[in-house]
Formats: structure tokens, C-alpha cells, sequence
């Protein structure tokens, strides 16, 4: 007893122990389980450790890393069984890195911008302030194998949308959806998608798929830079679509793509001028009668495949200005009605007529009546289609021309050519006409008498062989409309079905002319009207990144434009810059000096500042480097006259764009001078010999600063050999002017002579007669410089009390 006692007892003990543990451990437990969710839940994939890069990795770092992964997990290089899921990896990683927001979205919430996680089905996220859990709805992201068959069967490359969709574009629009496997929002429209494309396959709409992931070389051809996208594609040109995405909103869309005037309006008022313009157009015409207001989208869209070869036109059944049409061809209510009309406008040369048109009964209806009965040939493309070369026996093509002309002379033979045609028309014949005035080159070589053929029809018969253009044929009569020409016709018509040997001749066709080549223009005007109407919807809607380019291209040809004008406006006119030239020339043959400098001056005046304290700092110590500073050295009295004189020498140099003018009134700024010569030694010899209690006259003096490497070139004025009494000082000063020339150019200034004395009586309007021929040297570069350590202070420049 004791014995089961004492195990009855260490058996309560240890229920109670474990009871006692079982808090703490199933706490632990719980604790486990949500970390290891919580882990689960995490994002599987980071986009910096799959590139291998760091969260401070510029955008050049990472692109240079994904074109290296790119090249080396791409599935057609890497046979690896998992290279594929690596390279889609790898793709992912990048869209996400290479985005600003998308990669600022991840750093903060591990999201994308579309909200959608970058890891497994089970990761939760919020979204539009609701919550949603993938595995509810069992997406597979990331699975290639496991993708919606519809959008596989629509899914576009590259190739196939450069070599299919774009020529096919000019004949029908497509509408593309740009997706991607990790888009989350694409799922929210794919009901309404699914619905749209439904109903636009049907009505011959172009559908196409692109997957961003797999296809980011075709998403960025068509500026698609975010998912979920929608864009319509129509005569290569491509559209995107801004507004919510509802079936309405979509069918709206596809049609506006659409040109505004294919189909025409048509009511009593306008009805004959519409059908009589098939000889113009040289196209049947077709009309649509129905009880809606707006013409049916199935009905822009057969316009638009076949605007090459038919005229389309409307008539609203509804209102009361169509009664009449309805009434001359007997059109039934109950069910839309198709007619088409050739050359006989008054009786319809085909006739549909059903509740429901299917898309293929309308385009079998329009291949059937694609051309007149007898159309004239305008352009190379209508030749090749009317008489196609020949490919088998069974299926060779004759054609039956007529070479005529548009003159009234010749209006009886044309109607007797088109009556004959309508009664003979055979599936092995095709009959045309063609004007020899507007296709010369190629009605010369079907007549064999070209002065004959001028005055009167005639008609031939030719087989196409070859698509250089190598034909046989074989020239039937001269055609005047009368009984004797049909019935020649006809006996030729019939040999020929039994020996088509009898096409004796043969030559090599030349191309046809493009008759509709003027109409260019007009349909170049509608195309623009269409393009500006896209494009102020797109600016509009904002849509700045897709109108960047075009943007950018308008602000570039307005700043030109600007530019332009504002050249134009601020540039002399010719005349001022032929008469100015002429007046400068003539002072400076007078003063004896040089004649032009390299750069013609860019004003009629010269501008001259005076060097003061205040602009001081601008004009010198910190002027640009290779710019230079022109300082004319005067006083009050002499102020005007030396002004006047040195705005005249230095007019030819004002065209440098590294020239200044100034001048520096030595009654206010002495002190500043007399520093400035002694910090340069060598010009200080100038006052060597006039002893240190002799004040230096530096009246007219003239200094070229570079204020950025601290050198100076002096210009003294010099002693011509004129009379300072004389009127005629330059005449007298003729024979002396070597010596002065060879002196001024010395490095070093010679001593002083006697005469060189008289520089204090000379006349001030003399002292700056050789200031050109010395700007002429400093342009040159041949003058000395004189090196200083330092400008002088601004202290030294204050005007003095």
C-alpha cells in the first residue's frame, strides 16, 4: 500500500509539475508558430541579395550587376533546369531596384508600387485600405507554365510586333495590355479585359498581350513603364488609354482611335454628290442604312480595313431627310441594309441585308466588290492587283486596257468600253482603262502608232509574267465605241481562251504614275488634325511620360526660335554695319593709323566706365581670366577732347568679346598710379631723368591690365615730329615717323632726349595718334609686360580729399 501509495503519489507530482510547465511551454509554443508565420508571410525573395548588391547601391552599380546575371542565367545561355526562374528572379529584382518608388516602396513596406508582395502566394498586404490574402484566391504568381489561356493566346514579342502588328495596324487597331506576373492590380481589371476582348475580337479589333517580365524590350518600344497598362495601336502609332477601365470607357477608346472621317453622312440633300464621285475617286461606293443615331463600330471598322478601296457613307434611317433614299431603293426597316454602287449610281451593283452582320459575311461582301467595273489604273498597287502576274496555267489573268483620254471627244468610247465590259465580264478577264496624257511612258510602248493613238482609243490585250514587269501582249483595234470595234473585241476574247498564244509581243512595263499623289497633302493635313487631338488629350490626362519626347522637341524649337529673335533684335541692321566701317576707315587713314581688326564691331558706340573705388574690384582684380581692362589716363581739362579721340582708335577692337574700356582720371587717382608704376620696376624708368622733385605728366598715358595674371602694357604717348604750333602737324610729322615707330616699339622705353621734352607742350589731341597701331601689337601679343606682385590696394584708388 504504501508502495502504490508512494507511486500514487509521485504520480500526482508530476501531473502537477507538468501542469504547472504547461503555461510557459504552450506560450513558447504559440510564439513559434507565429514567428514561423510571420516568417512564411515575409517576403521570399530580397531583391538586393538576389543581385548580390547593397542597400546603398547607386543606380549605375545595379545596372551594371543585372546585365552580368542577365547574360549568365539567361535561359537560351544557361542550360541549368533552374536558369529560367533565376533570369525571371533576376528581372523581377531589377524592375523593382531600378525604380525610384518602387524601390523606396520595398525599403519601407517590402511592397512594389503596384502593391503587390515580391514573394510567395501566401503573403498578405493591404490595398486600398482592404486587406487581401492570395491564398484565398490561389494565384500562381511567377508560374510561366500555369498563366491565364486567354492571355497566352494574345501574349506579343518583339519580332512578332515589329513584323506583324505594326503593317497589320494599317488595317485594323489593336488594343495590347501590358501585365506582368507579379501585378496584382492587372487582376482587379482582368473581368472587364476578358469581356472587352470578347467583344472586340468579334468585330475585328486586334488583341495582344505583353508581359513585362518576358518582354521588357517590347514593353519599353512602346513607353509602357507601369502595370497595369492598355494601349491601342493604330497605323503604327500608339495610344494610351487614361481612364478607368470599364467596357465602355474601352469601346470608346478603340473607337476614337479611329480616323474622324471615314464614313460620310448621307441624306436626300447629299446623296447623288456622294455616289457621283466614283469617277473622281475612282472607288465604288458603299452605303449603310440603319435606325441608330451613330454609325455602328463594326462599320468604322470595315471603312478603315477598306479605305483603299471603297468610299463608306451613313444614313440614319431615323430622320425624316433620309425618307427619300429610303424610298428610291426600297430599304426595309426591320434589318440593316448594305448597298454598293459602281458606275451606275441610280440601281446598286450589290446588295446585304441581315439583322446581325457577322464581321465575315461584311469582309466577303467588301473583297467582292473591291474594284469598279471598269477602274482606270492610277498607281502601281491597282495594276498589280487588277492583272496579277501570272502563277499557274490554270489561274493566269488577261487584261483587257483601253488607252484613252479624259477629253469630251473620247466620253462616247468610254461608256461603249464600259457597256461592252458589263455584258462580257468573265473570272479569267479583267477590263481597265488608262489616260495616255497622265501614264505616257507606259500607253508608248502598248501603241505601236503613237501619232494614231493621239487622236483615237485603242484597246489591248496583255498577260503580266513576271513581277519585273515583263509582259505579253497584243494590240486588238483602234476603239471608237462602234458595233465593228465590239464585235472585233469579241472574236479576239474568244481566240484567246483557246490559244493564249496569240500575245505575240512582248516588253517590259514601266512603273505607273501615282495619279493620287496630289491628295498627299490633304490626307497629310487630316492626319495632323488627328495627331493634335491626341495629343492635347494626352496633355489632358498628364500623361507626361509618354509626352516627354514630343514635349521636349516643341521647348527646343521654341528656345531656337527665341534665340533667333532675340539675336535679330539685339544685332545691327546691314546698313549700319556698311556706313559705320566707311566713317572709321576714313578717320583712321587720316590719323594714320591701322586699318581693321579681326572682329567687326558689335555697336555703333564705345562703351567707357570709369575705374573708380566702386568699380574697381570688377574691372580689375577680379576680372575673367583672358580678359583685359583698356584704361585711358587723363585729367578734368583734358577729359573730353582725349575721350573723343580714344573712342575713335579703339572703335575697330571693340568687336573682341575680351576687351574693356576705361579710363582713370589721374586729378582723383594719382596715388593709385604712381603705385602701380613703382611695384613695376621696369616701367618706372619712364621719369628716370626728370629727377624725383619733377612731377610726371602721365596725360594720355594708356594701360592694358589683365587683372587675372598681374601684368601691364603701357602706351606712352610719343613724339611725331609735328609742330605743337602748327595746323598741319601730320603732314609735317610724315618724315619722322619710322624713328617714333621703331622707338614705341622698343621692350624697353630709350632715355629721354631733348626733344622727346617737348611730350608736356604737346598737343593733347596728338597724344594718341599711334594708340591703334599699338592696340594692333597688344592683340598680336608682341608687347612687353610689365609683372607686378599685387594690384594696388582699394585704399590706394579712393578719391583723394
Amino acid at each position: 500500500m504504501r508502495r502504490s501509495t508512494g507511486g500514487l503519489h509521485l504520480l500526482e507530482v508530476s501531473v502537477m509539475a507538468a501542469s504547472k510547465m504547461s503555461v510557459p511551454l504552450a506560450v513558447v509554443v504559440v510564439l513559434s508558430v507565429l514567428l514561423t508565420g510571420a516568417t512564411h508571410a515575409g517576403p521570399e525573395m530580397d531583391p538586393y541579395k538576389i543581385l548580390g548588391v547593397t542597400r546603398s547601391a547607386s543606380q549605375a552599380e545595379i545596372k551594371k550587376v543585372y546585365k552580368r546575371l542577365a547574360k549568365e542565367w539567361h535561359p537560351d545561355k544557361n542550360k541549368n533546369p533552374g536558369a529560367e526562374d533565376m533570369f525571371i528572379k533576376i528581372t523581377k529584382s531589377y524592375e523593382i531596384l531600378s525604380s525610384e518608388d518602387k524601390r523606396a516602396n520595398y525599403d519601407r513596406y517590402g511592397q512594389t508600387d503596384d502593391t503587390q508582395p515580391y514573394g510567395g502566394a501566401r503573403y498578405g498586404h493591404r490595398h486600398d485600405s482592404f486587406y487581401f490574402d492570395e491564398s484565398f484566391y490561389n494565384f500562381p504568381f511567377n508560374s510561366k507554365n500555369q498563366r491565364d489561356f486567354a492571355d497566352n493566346k494574345y501574349t506579343l514579342q518583339f519580332n512578332q510586333y515589329v513584323n506583324d502588328v505594326v503593317p497589320d495596324s494599317y488595317k485594323r487597331p489593336y488594343l495590347i495590355k501590358i501585365t506582368s506576373d507579379w501585378c496584382f492590380s492587372c487582376i482587379h481589371i482582368e473581368p472587364v479585359w476578358k469581356e472587352v476582348v470578347q467583344e472586340m475580337e468579334t468585330l475585328g479589333v486586334g488583341i495582344g498581350v505583353v508581359d513585362v517580365g518576358h518582354e521588357r524590350r517590347l514593353a519599353n518600344h512602346l513607353g509602357a513603364h507601369r502595370t497595369p497598362s492598355i494601349l491601342g495601336v493604330i497605323n503604327g502609332k500608339v495610344t494610351f488609354f487614361h481612364y478607368a477601365v470599364a467596357k465602355e470607357h474601352l469601346r470608346q477608346f478603340v473607337e476614337d482611335l479611329l480616323p474622324q472621317r471615314l464614313v460620310e453622312w448621307v441624306t436626300d440633300k447629299n446623296d447623288l454628290q456622294f455616289l457621283s464621285s466614283w469617277h473622281e475617286l475612282n472607288k465604288p461606293h458603299v452605303l449603310l442604312f440603319d435606325q441608330v443615331p451613330v454609325v455602328p463600330l463594326l462599320y468604322k471598322l470595315t471603312a478603315f480595313a477598306y479605305k483603299d478601296y471603297l468610299q463608306f457613307g451613313y444614313v440614319d434611317q431615323g430622320l425624316s431627310e433620309t425618307a427619300n433614299l429610303q424610298k428610291q431603293f426600297n430599304i426595309n426597316t426591320y434589318a440593316p441594309t448594305m448597298l454598293v454602287f459602281k458606275e451606275n449610281i441610280d440601281k446598286p451593283a450589290d446588295i446585304i441585308q441581315a439583322k446581325g452582320m457577322k464581321k465575315q459575311i461584311i469582309d466577303e461582301f467588301m473583297s467582292n466588290n473591291r474594284f469598279l467595273l471598269v477602274p482606270r489604273l492610277v498607281n502601281q498597287k491597282l495594276f498589280d492587283e487588277l492583272c496579277p502576274v501570272k502563277q499557274f496555267h490554270r489561274r493566269r489573268k488577261f487584261c483587257v486596257l483601253l488607252i484613252t483620254g479624259d477629253e469630251e471627244t473620247f466620253s462616247f468610247g468610254n461608256h461603249a468600253f464600259l457597256s461592252f465590259a458589263s455584258t462580257n465580264t468573265k473570272d479569267v478577264v479583267r477590263f481597265a482603262y488608262v489616260y495616255q496624257r497622265l501614264q505616257q511612258p507606259l500607253c508608248d510602248i502598248f501603241t505601236q502608232n503613237k501619232d494614231s493613238a493621239e487622236s483615237s482609243a485603242q484597246v489591248v490585250i496583255l498577260e503580266r509574267r513576271n513581277a519585273a514587269g515583263k509582259a505579253l501582249f497584243k494590240p486588238v483595234t483602234a476603239w471608237n465605241g462602234s458595233e465593228d470595234d465590239k464585235q472585233r473585241l469579241l472574236e479576239e476574247l474568244e481566240r484567246l481562251q483557246k490559244d493564249p498564244s496569240i500575245l505575240v509581243h512582248d516588253a517590259m512595263l514601266p512603273e505607273l504614275n501615282n495619279e493620287f499623289a496630289s491628295m498627299f497633302v490633304i490626307r497629310w493635313i487630316y492626319a495632323s488634325y488627328d495627331y493634335l487631338s491626341e495629343v492635347i488629350d494626352d496633355i489632358l490626362h498628364n500623361n507626361w511620360r509618354e509626352m516627354m519626347p514630343l514635349l521636349s522637341l516643341i521647348f527646343s524649337a521654341l528656345f531656337i526660335l527665341f534665340g533667333t529673335v532675340v539675336i535679330q533684335a539685339f544685332s545691327d541692321s546691314s546698313e549700319d554695319k556698311q556706313t559705320k566701317p566707311k566713317a572709321k576707315d576714313g578717320s583712321k587713314a587720316e590719323n594714320g593709323s591701322p586699318g581693321t581688326s579681326s572682329r567687326p564691331p558689335k555697336k555703333s558706340f564705345v562703351e567707357v566706365t570709369e575705374l573708380t573705388d566702386i568699380t574697381y574690384i570688377s574691372n580689375l582684380v577680379k576680372l575673367r581670366p583672358g580678359h583685359m581692362n583698356i584704361v585711358l589716363v587723363l585729367t578734368d581739362t583734358s577729359k573730353n577732347i582725349l575721350l573723343s579721340k580714344f573712342a575713335k582708335e579703339v572703335y575697330s577692337f571693340t568687336g573682341s568679346p575680351t576687351l574693356h574700356f576705361s579710363f582713370l582720371n589721374i586729378d582723383k587717382h594719382g596715388e593709385w598710379m604712381n603705385t602701380l608704376l613703382e611695384y613695376a620696376q621696369d616701367a618706372m624708368q619712364i621719369d628716370e631723368d626728370d629727377g624725383g622733385n619733377h612731377k610726371m605728366d602721365y596725360t594720355g598715358y594708356v594701360l592694358a591690365l589683365n587683372g587675372h595674371k598681374k601684368y601691364l602694357c603701357l602706351f606712352k604717348p610719343v613724339y611725331t615730329g609735328e609742330d605743337p604750333g602748327s595746323k598741319s602737324s601730320e603732314d609735317e610729322g610724315a618724315g619722322s615717323g619710322g624713328r617714333s615707330r621703331s622707338s614705341s616699339r622698343d621692350d624697353h622705353p630709350p632715355r629721354r632726349s631733348k626733344r622727346s621734352r617737348s611730350l608736356s607742350t604737346l598737343q593733347t589731341h596728338h597724344k594718341l595718334d599711334r594708340l591703334a597701331l599699338w592696340m594692333e601689337r597688344l592683340m598680336e601679343g608682341t608687347l612687353h609686360r610689365y609683372y607686378i606682385p599685387t594690384w594696388p590696394g582699394l585704399d590706394k584708388i579712393t578719391p583723394s580729399k
